[in-house]
């Protein structure tokens, strides 16, 4: 249950920083992406999910508060209605817990017209390069692991918001805090559009990703 929330969280819901504490992000995770800036990683720019539950977890939702040399802070909320998580993410650093109500705090990300990377939050280092091809290969900053395309559509063949898109499915063999695997799809228009979580127990969740501004 750790894992299934402090993880899926991580991707929508934020961190609000200091001017230092970008600084030293900065210099211990070295940005490995290039482009121009993205809409998405704009200040004002929403990112949410499905509003159906998944594990207790709905109504996952964050937006853009901050910009500073291209890297995007978040900040976001979440309903949690499982008591047991709850309990867990009480006991976190920067999350509030009012009711159902869950507040967060850590995540960074860079957006540009090339990608998407991860500064704090999920495992630092490029999650998606959209002009990558199938066996191409994103270091993960301080691991000797990788994030690796495992496939890239020819045609429009994912289904996402009510409609076929095309996709890059990247995947990352975590081994880690009970996470077996994550696996992420991009478009190059939407930005990252869904992730799913593959844990050692043999459970899953996949969520959908939308964003309100777009390449």
């Amino acid at each position: 249950m750790k894992n299934i929330l402090t993880t899926t969280l991580s991707l929508i819901i934020l961190l609000s920083s200091c001017d230092l504490a970008d600084k030293i992000d900065e210099a211990l995770n070295p940005s490995k992406l290039g482009g121009d800036q993205s809409p998405m990683g704009q200040v004002g720019a929403s990112v949410s999910s499905s509003s159906i539950a998944v594990a207790g977890i709905s109504n996952i939702e964050g937006s853009v508060t901050g910009l500073n040399n291209g890297v995007s802070t978040y900040t976001g909320t979440a309903v949690v209605t499982n008591s047991a998580i709850k309990n867990v993410l009480s006991s976190y650093p920067g999350v509030t817990v009012s009711g159902n109500n869950i507040t967060v705090t850590g995540v960074k990300f860079k957006s540009t017209k090339e990608g998407i990377e991860s500064v704090y939050g999920l495992d630092p280092g490029i999650i998606i390069k959209y002009s990558s091809n199938v066996g191409d290969e994103y270091e993960i900053t301080g691991t000797s692991k990788k994030r690796v395309v495992t496939a890239k559509s020819t045609n429009d063949d994912f289904m996402w918001g009510g409609m076929l898109i095309k996709v890059l499915k990247v995947e990352e063999n975590t081994q880690k805090q009970g996470i077996k695997k994550i696996t992420y799809w991009g478009n190059h228009k939407w930005g990252m559009v869904a992730i799913k979580f593959e844990f050692d127990d043999g459970s899953s969740i996949q969520l959908p990703i939308y964003n309100s501004a777009n390449n």
